[in-house]
């Protein structure tokens, strides 16, 4: 062998060690950037409520910075600037709004909702006033169904692609390497997209249902939809099911009880595990561990106290009145749940108020739903049934559930101690100034600045304001009665 071939050999095996070694670096730098799962963490509970996963980003999650960049895609389709515009809350020293997560998986920082998203809002005194955030008080500001909306027609319109995309998380301040901006971002787009189209499919009954408005959803049309649900055979009774976010607050103090609105679950685990399915998590994406930690903080969180100037006099008359007429639906008080009713489901007969969420959850619902965990042991669900009522819910932080009844017909307790006949028929929801008088919130506003609040029609399906009406329901009492009762419930 001449000296120029062992040179060139030689030359030729180094070559291909240096090529094996840069490819043993690169796939490990490829493995290490692409794989990992860990999750933004917050030690104080509250916070831990407010930011913390559950999981759904594993699989829901939306890329933080096309999160981010959407807004600047397709600006047009929201309200107002940003997700503020939706009532999404914000807070000094947070990127995101509460009711958002981040965990980074599969290489990508990712975000998606949590429970905040519907248990979070805010509460002003007057116009001018600071707002004050709230944790476990239904998200009255918050239209979960413009956010889905949103989402949904922007990945149908031609913005949602790469050369929109990419501009815009760099104008939103995302600094994007070679990989990111030729093929991470660029694949993530559309994945999202296809994602996006193929849920606006799956959600397609709210096409046939009246606009829900601010702190409200239709949680059971909604997990219909996980079972891919055929909406072209669905009896149309059974395709509004609207309803107000709830309060959580207590947990601990409602074990046993009939859970939900219609009181269709009376296991408070199960039901967390089902709420889950709305942060976007399925049973193998499930954070068990972030979940306990916000059942453990659910368990004892109680409302705060009413901030306002109390008659205690009058409030002290009041609780007569209301011993009388509402505690053995509604427990002994704002923090004793004991009550001959409490947690029972009152038959749609009696109660009267609009029946169409208590309708839209069917025995086939139930049935699929027992389906839910199956393979995980206990966690298999096991306690949905069908109801024919609405179930006596506990009234802690009263003050802080407004608008009232299932469905947010009745603007503030003075209205729902009125005749259905004395009721708003229409008003103005979304807004979080505070209405002291009537316990409940301003709810005669338009608009303020730029953004406008939603127009709540009480004869459309779905939104009756009728029931909860006559001397058992405490709307046929004197007027100094009726006062007296309502001084009582502001301690609640």
């Amino acid at each position: 062998m001449t000296k120029s071939a062992c040179t060139l050999r030689k030359c030729i095996c180094t070559g291909l060690i240096i090529l094996a070694l840069l490819s043993l670096l690169m796939a490990l730098y490829l493995a290490w950037r692409f794989s990992g799962d860990s999750a933004v963490e917050y030690s104080d509970p509250v916070k831990h409520f407010q930011y913390g996963s559950l999981g759904g980003e594993r699989v829901s999650g939306f890329p933080y910075r096309i999160w981010k960049a959407l807004p600047k895609v397709c600006p047009d389709l929201l309200p107002g600037e940003g997700y503020s515009s939706l009532g999404l809350v914000y807070e000094k020293g947070h990127d995101l709004p509460i009711g958002s997560s981040q965990r980074q998986y599969q290489g990508l920082n990712r975000v998606f909702l949590n429970c905040a998203a519907c248990h979070v809002s805010t509460v002003r005194d007057t116009p001018s006033s600071p707002p004050r955030i709230i944790s476990g008080m239904p998200a009255n500001t918050f239209n979960l169904l413009k956010f889905e909306q949103f989402f949904f027609q922007c990945a149908a319109d031609k913005r949602f692609a790469r050369e929109y995309m990419i501009p815009a998380i760099e104008q939103t301040g995302g600094k994007l390497d070679l990989i990111d901006k030729y093929v991470v971002y660029p694949l993530a787009t559309l994945l999202m997209r296809e994602q996006l189209l193929m849920l606006k499919d799956r959600f397609s009954f709210n096409e046939k249902q009246p606009a829900w408005g601010p702190g409200r959803v239709d949680t059971f049309n909604s997990a219909k939809a996980v079972f891919n649900w055929p909406w072209h055979k669905t009896n149309p009774k059974e395709l509004i099911g609207t309803a107000d976010f709830p309060a959580i607050w207590n947990q601990a103090k409602k074990r046993g009880m009939h859970l939900h609105w219609d009181g269709n679950n009376d296991k408070v685990e199960e039901r967390n595990h089902s709420a889950a399915f709305g942060a976007g998590t399925t049973p193998p994406t499930l954070d068990r561990n972030n979940l306990k930690r916000v059942e453990n903080y659910l368990e004892t969180a109680t409302p705060p106290p009413w901030p306002y100037p109390l008659d205690k006099n009058l409030a002290a008359r009041g609780k007569e009145i209301y011993q009388t007429h509402c505690a053995d639906c509604h427990g002994a008080s704002g923090s004793d749940f004991t009550g001959k009713y409490v947690g029972q489901v009152t038959p749609i007969q009696y109660i009267g108020t609009d029946r169409w969420r208590l309708d839209s959850y069917t025995m086939a619902l139930a049935q699929n739903q027992s389906t839910l965990y199956a393979g995980y042991g206990d966690e298999r669900f096991s306690h949905f049934r069908k109801t024919w009522g609405y179930a006596n819910a506990p009234l802690d932080g009263l003050w802080l559930r407004a608008p009232y009844l299932h469905n947010g017909s009745v603007p503030t307790l003075a209205d729902l101690l009125a005749p259905v006949s004395m009721r708003p028929k229409v008003f103005y929801r979304g807004y979080d100034v505070y209405d002291q008088n009537n316990v409940g919130f301003v709810t005669t506003v338009e608009k303020e600045g730029d953004r406008k609040f939603f127009r709540f029609d009480t004869s459309l399906p779905g939104n009756s304001n009728q029931g909860h009406e006559g001397p058992r329901y405490g709307t046929t009492l004197p007027s100094a009665d009726k006062l007296a009762l309502i001084e009582y419930l502001k301690s609640f």
